[in-house]
């Protein structure tokens, strides 16, 4: 290629399927009755008022996953104040499970073009704990892992995607990328960035699409 390609995915719900996919695994881990877990996020919003509002900008996603981790823990008679027990708990004994096998495939179709790797997070390590990075050979793939727990730049600001950008040697009119949140997608747009909108309901669909606009890019870069 001419010129250098980015593939910039976030991690939650685009790599891992969200927590509202995997709330049998869950109950089964914290030994809850089946049905203990009825948010259901995306999946019903009509039913999920706090989804709702977050979508709305009322609150943000982080204040959104600690409700719903005051309310987990309390069925468990626990305190719990931080997102990475939650997710820990539920799956920190298998956490391979939870990765989606069409974000194998499109990473692996993404490096076979040639494509530089990163993920572009608001919270990873704040929500997953950073001992959850060594159980998860997939992240090895990454050449960049921009975590907003340390940079303290969140999506949508610009500045995440440019510094993400820059990290990896590539213009920002050169990079995908994709996320489940439609304000980080904006951003993404904002500053000239090709993006996907993740829809967690059609994950195969969603990274088709990526790597189809990835394909377009190495024929014009090669035109």
């Amino acid at each position: 290629m001419n010129a250098a390609t980015a593939f910039i995915l976030d991690f939650g719900g685009v790599i891992t399927r969200t927590l509202f996919e995997t709330h049998a695994m869950t109950e089964r881990a914290l030994g809850l009755s089946p049905g203990s877990l009825a948010w259901q996020g995306p999946f019903a919003p009509e039913s999920d008022d706090l989804w709702t509002a977050m979508q709305n900008g009322e609150i943000s996603e982080r204040e959104y996953w600690l409700q719903r981790t005051i309310e987990v823990s309390g069925l468990l008679g626990e305190q719990w104040t931080e997102m990475a027990q939650f997710v820990m708990a539920a799956r920190g004994a298998d956490p391979e499970s939870a990765v989606r096998p069409e974000a194998v495939q499109a990473i692996d179709t993404a490096k076979t073009h040639g494509a530089r790797l990163a993920i572009l997070s608001n919270e990873l390590d704040l929500f997953y704990g950073p001992e959850f990075r060594s159980k998860l050979p997939i992240l090895q793939n990454f050449d960049v892992i921009a975590d907003a727990t340390y940079t303290k730049i969140l999506k949508p600001d610009a500045r995440a995607y440019l510094d993400c950008a820059n990290a990896l040697g590539v213009k920002p009119r050169h990079c995908i990328f994709v996320d489940d949140q439609a304000i980080n997608v904006k951003g993404a747009r904002a500053v000239g960035m090709n993006t996907v909108h993740f829809d967690v309901r059609q994950p195969a669909k969603s990274f088709e699409q990526a790597l189809t606009l990835l394909t377009e890019m190495r024929e014009l870069a090669h035109a």
